[in-house]
C-alpha cells in the first residue's frame, strides 16, 4: 500500500485527471478503437504549452466488486473495465482516478482492487504470483471444491505450472496435483500432453475448464478465491455519522465491538473506548502511529473517531469473527494439523512486520487474533495495548495482565518488548494446537507466575490431534526465562514456513515442478 491522499492532494489529482480527459475528448474516436484492441492510448494533452507532450490511458479490470465509499467513488464490479492514467500504475497511491468504460463515468477507485487488462496470462482471475508452497496452501484452505485452480509460473522459463485442487483416492483427503504445461519451442503454443496442443495459455485454460480432463485428475471447475483486500480509507479522522453500529459483537476491557457499516458501504468492525480511558490528542497520535501499519497478516485500521466520546476504532471485519471463538466452533473442530500450522505462520508473519517497524503488541493471543472469510487469519489490536497502558498494563496494585499470556519480565518488572511477545506467542501455539484450551489449566494467573519462577512450564498438550515433538520443543524455546534467549519471530516464521513443506506429504506432483 502507497501513500494516502490527504483532502489537498486528492482535490489537486482531481482537477489534473479531469483536465487530461478533457484534453482527451478530442480523440475519443481513437480511444475507442485503441480500447477494442486492448491497447494504450495516446492523447494529446491540450494543457501543455508545448503541445508535444500525450497522455498515456491504460485499460484495466476489476477483481473485486466495489461499491465506493464516497461521492467522489466511483463504483464496479468483478470483470468491468477502466482506464487510468498510466502515470497512475507508476506512482504509490492507494486511489486512482479512472474512467469507467461502460457507464462514462469518472471517479476515484482502490489501485489494489484493478489490474492491467493486456490479454496476457497475467491479467486472468486465475493467475498467481506464487511459489508450489504457497499454491499447496491456498488451494487447500477449507471451503475450496474439487477442480479449483490457479496458474502460475513453474521453475524453468520453459514452462507454466497448473495447480489443481482434488481428492486422493488412496486417503480420501483433499491434495493437490501440479501439472506442466509446457511451451512449444517455437513460442507459439503450449501443452501438458503433446497429444493435445493450444495457441496460448489462456486457450489451454478454456479447454480443461469444459467437460474434457484428458491428462488431468479433473475437470477445472473455478478459479482460487482471492482474500479480497481492505480499501483504506483516504482519511484517519472521521465523522461519528460516518459509521452506523449495525450488531453488538461482543465487549472487551476497552469497551465494546459492534459490526458496523462504514459510508453506508463497507462491512467495518468499530471497536468503541470507554469515556476517559484517554485524551483525545494522545488516542489520535497513537492511531496516527497504527494507521501506517499496513500488512496483509495485520487487520487494517480504516478510521478512528477521536473528536468526542465515546472515541471509535473502525477497523476491516473479519467475518469469522475471534480466533477463540473460531477454534471452539464446529468449524474450528474440523482443523487438521496442517491448518493450524498455517495458522502459525501467518500470525508468525504478522510479527515479523511488527518487529520491523520497531512496534510491539503487549496482548498477543488467540483472542486477539480474527479469522476471515477463507479461514486466513490476521492480527489485531495491535497499538491498543499501549494506547490503554494507565488502565490495563500500569504499574498500580491493581494492575489487569493476561498473566497466562504474559512473558515473567513485563507481569513482574513491566518490561515489554518484541521478546516478551514471542513469550506470548508459545502460549498461543498452545492455544491453537489444543483448539482454545485454557492454558495451565487449574491454575490462577498468581500460582503461575510462582510456577514459572520456579521454572515450571506447560507439559506437552495431548491429541488430537498428536503435537508433534517438534513444536512443543518451539513452543518451550518460547518459554526461555531469559529473554535473549528466546528465537526471533524471523526464525519462528521459517520454522513454520518449512514445517508445512515438510508435513505435505499428501501432496504429490504429477511432474514435479
Amino acid at each position: 500500500m502507497g501513500n494516502l491522499f490527504s483532502k489537498k492532494n486528492k482535490g489537486e489529482k482531481k482537477k489534473k485527471n479531469k483536465k487530461n480527459q478533457e484534453a482527451s475528448s478530442d480523440n475519443q474516436q481513437q480511444q475507442e478503437q485503441s480500447k477494442e484492441n486492448g491497447s494504450a492510448v495516446a492523447s494529446p494533452n491540450a494543457g501543455d504549452s508545448a503541445g508535444s507532450s500525450h497522455l498515456h490511458r491504460i485499460r484495466v479490470k476489476a477483481m473485486y466488486n466495489f461499491n465506493g465509499m464516497s461521492e467522489d467513488d466511483l463504483p464496479f464490479q468483478k470483470g468491468d473495465l477502466l482506464e487510468v492514467d498510466e502515470s497512475a500504475l507508476a506512482e504509490s497511491n492507494d486511489w486512482w482516478y479512472a474512467t469507467h468504460l461502460t457507464t462514462k463515468q469518472n471517479g476515484y477507485i482502490p489501485g489494489n482492487y484493478v489490474t492491467k487488462d493486456d490479454s496476457t496470462p497475467q491479467s486472468q482471475e486465475w493467475w498467481f504470483s506464487v511459489d508450489r508452497h504457497e499454491a499447496d496452501k491456498v488451494l487447500l484452505l477449507p471451503g475450496n471444491n474439487t477442480g479449483t485452480f490457479l496458474v502460475r509460473d513453474g521453475k524453468e522459463s520453459t514452462h507454466f505450472a497448473l495447480s489443481v485442487l482434488t481428492i486422493d483416492k488412496a486417503t480420501q483427503e483433499p491434495c493437490v496435483r501440479h501439472y506442466r504445461v509446457k511451451k512449444m519451442d517455437d513460442g507459439e503454443g503450449c501443452y501438458i500432453t503433446p497429444s493435445r496442443q493450444f495457441s496460448d495459455l489462456i486457450s489451454l485454460v478454456e479447454h480443461y475448464k469444459s467437460s474434457d480432463a484428458t491428462g488431468l485428475c479433473c475437470i477445472l471447475s473455478q478459479p482460487c478465491p482471492r482474500i479480497r483486500p481492505p480499501v483504506l480509507w483516504r482519511e484517519l479522522e472521521v465523522k461519528r455519522d460516518a459509521v452506523r453500529l449495525t450488531a453488538k459483537l461482543g465487549q472487551g476491557c476497552f469497551g465494546e465491538v459492534w459490526k458496523g457499516k462504514f459510508r453506508k458501504v463497507v462491512d467495518v468492525a468499530v471497536k468503541t473506548l470507554k469515556p476517559g480511558t484517554m485524551s483525545s490528542e494522545a488516542f489520535l497520535e497513537e492511531a496516527k502511529i497504527m494507521h501506517k501499519l499496513t500488512h496483509h497478516r495485520l487487520v487494517q485500521l480504516v478510521a478512528v473517531v477521536s473528536t468526542t466520546e465515546p472515541f471509535f476504532i473502525i477497523t476491516e471485519l473479519m467475518v469469522n469473527g475471534s480466533l477463540l471463538d473460531f477454534l471452539h466452533s464446529d468449524k474450528g473442530k474440523e482443523l487438521k494439523l496442517p491448518h493450524m500450522i498455517e495458522m502459525n505462520e501467518q500470525i508468525a508473519e504478522g510479527m515479523c512486520y511488527l518487529e520491523s517497524q520497531n512496534n510491539i503488541h503487549r496482548d498477543l493471543r488467540a483472542a486477539n487474533i480474527l479469522v476471515g472469510e477463507h479461514y486466513d487469519v490476521k492480527i489485531a489490536d495491535f497499538g491498543l495495548a499501549r494506547i490503554l497502558e494507565d488502565e490495563i498494563y500500569g504499574g498500580s496494585q491493581n494492575t489487569k495482565f493476561p498473566i497466562k499470556w504474559t512473558a515473567p519480565e513485563a507481569a513482574e518488572r513491566h518490561i515489554f518488548s518484541i521478546k516478551s511477545d514471542v513469550w506470548s506467542f508459545g502460549v498461543l501455539m498452545y492455544e491453537i494446537i489444543t483448539l482454545g484450551r485454557t492454558p495451565y489449566p487449574g491454575m490462577n494467573g498468581h500460582e503461575v507466575l510462582r510456577w514459572i519462577d520456579r521454572g515450571g512450564r506447560m507439559e506437552k498438550p495431548r491429541g488430537p490431534p498428536q503435537v508433534p515433538d517438534e513444536y512443543y520443543e518451539m513452543m518451550l524455546k518460547c518459554w526461555n526465562q531469559q529473554p535473549d534467549d528466546r528465537p526471533t519471530f524471523e526464525s519462528i516464521f521459517h520454522f513454520f514456513s518449512d514445517y508445512s513443506v515438510n508435513i505435505e506429504t499428501q501432496y504429490k506432483d504429477v511432474d514435479a515442478i
